[in-house]
């Protein structure tokens, strides 16, 4: 089977979900490329297309939380997007690529190609079986006005968002998100910090933003390091992601209580090495650390679908959704002294994402090229 993912770097959840569905399908035999479309026209465009984003969540939060509401609000009008039309000027490009490069499927992990795929359909331009995934536990905007075969949503008790916004409730398929085999793989804590030489008699509590290091992540740093300074067995595991100016901030305050990590290959590790992790409530990054077991904190996190992410988590009991720094804080300090509230958690988390999203979006995509369908 030939098959293209489309990503984009708005968020390290979408290409994350991307590359996790492309080792799937490699691991059978398939031939499969992981393609920013935008790249097709320049890289100079993708880029700036991320870059934009990246800053915004970086910077101005808030900013998004009012594109994200305006979304909300537009998608009430009975017209297409600006998002749609937009897209419109890579229909050509994708057209011609897809000319010289037929595929079997095509998946995206993320709205923007799923709208150059929704134009190339309006104009009855040939293209190959196509799948949405969705990276978050809600309905994001502008999702129903696009056109693609199947949609693959987090959980089944989000069904009924999709249907009230106008996706047909035979395209839905609760596959679940879609995570690396890394996150699955059976290793202990106690294995995972020999592997990453961290000490084996302290409690690791990882902060992280975020593959963008997002959000509220400053504030809630500061918070949690006057939580923390009463325990000496206590240490704060920061993982930057690609915020170079925060790492940059951070290494001279390293200390006994506070470790700090740039960029990472091995979240996975880090993930299972803790004790405890707090991050912003991407859908991504908290359906990892669902499958590895951990107890989950979620910091205040983009206004947006963030919100809803951590809504979704700690309403099935798999985090507890802090309300800004100080709240974060405090349920540190509570864990620190009472480390057994988070056993519920980590059995809800086991009980409700098992990590083969990845595998299930694979034997479906086999399935809807061979023509069976579900």
């Amino acid at each position: 089977m030939e098959a293209l993912i489309l990503s984009c770097g708005t968020g390290g959840g979408h290409n994350s979900a991307a590359r996790a569905l492309a080792e799937e399908m490699q691991r059978r035999g398939h031939q499969v490329r992981v393609l920013n479309p935008y790249t097709l026209y320049s890289y100079e465009l993708a880029q700036r297309i991320d870059s934009s984003y990246i800053s915004m969540v970086q910077k101005k939060p808030r900013l998004f939380g009012a594109v994200y509401r305006a979304g909300q609000l537009y998608r009430k009008l009975p017209v297409r997007s600006p998002v749609y039309y937009v897209n419109r000027g890579m229909v050509p490009i994708m057209n011609n690529y897809l000319h010289k490069h037929p595929f079997d499927v095509i998946i995206t992990t993320h709205l923007y190609p799923a709208e150059i795929l929704t134009n190339l359909r309006d104009r009855n331009l040939p293209i190959p079986k196509t799948i949405y995934v969705s990276t978050d536990y809600v309905c994001i905007p502008f999702t129903e006005e696009t056109e693609c075969d199947a949609y693959v949503i987090p959980a089944q008790d989000l069904a009924a968002d999709y249907v009230q916004r106008g996706i047909p409730a035979e395209k839905l398929h609760p596959f679940g998100i879609p995570t690396g085999r890394a996150f699955a793989r059976p290793e202990t804590k106690a294995q995972a910090r020999a592997r990453l030489h961290l000490d084996p008699d302290k409690r690791y509590i990882l902060v992280a933003g975020g593959s963008m290091g997002g959000g509220t992540i400053r504030k809630t740093i500061r918070a949690l390091k006057k939580a923390v300074s009463g325990y000496p067995e206590a240490v704060l595991l920061i993982v930057c992601g690609n915020n170079r100016n925060l790492y940059e901030e951070l290494v001279p305050q390293q200390s006994r209580n506070l470790v700090v990590v740039g960029h990472t290959g091995d979240m996975a590790g880090h993930v299972r090495a803790a004790d405890l992790f707090v991050t912003k409530p991407g859908g991504l990054s908290s359906t990892e650390a669902a499958v590895c077991g951990v107890p989950l904190l979620h910091a205040a996190g983009i206004p947006g679908c963030e919100t809803y992410n951590a809504r979704y988590f700690a309403a099935h009991g798999m985090s507890v959704a802090c309300k800004n720094p100080a709240d974060t804080a405090a349920h540190v300090k509570e864990w620190l002294e009472h480390p057994e509230t988070g056993t519920e958690m980590v059995r809800r988390q086991h009980e409700l994402v098992d990590g083969a999203a990845a595998v299930r979006i694979c034997d479906f995509a086999q399935a809807l090229v061979q023509g069976a369908g579900r």
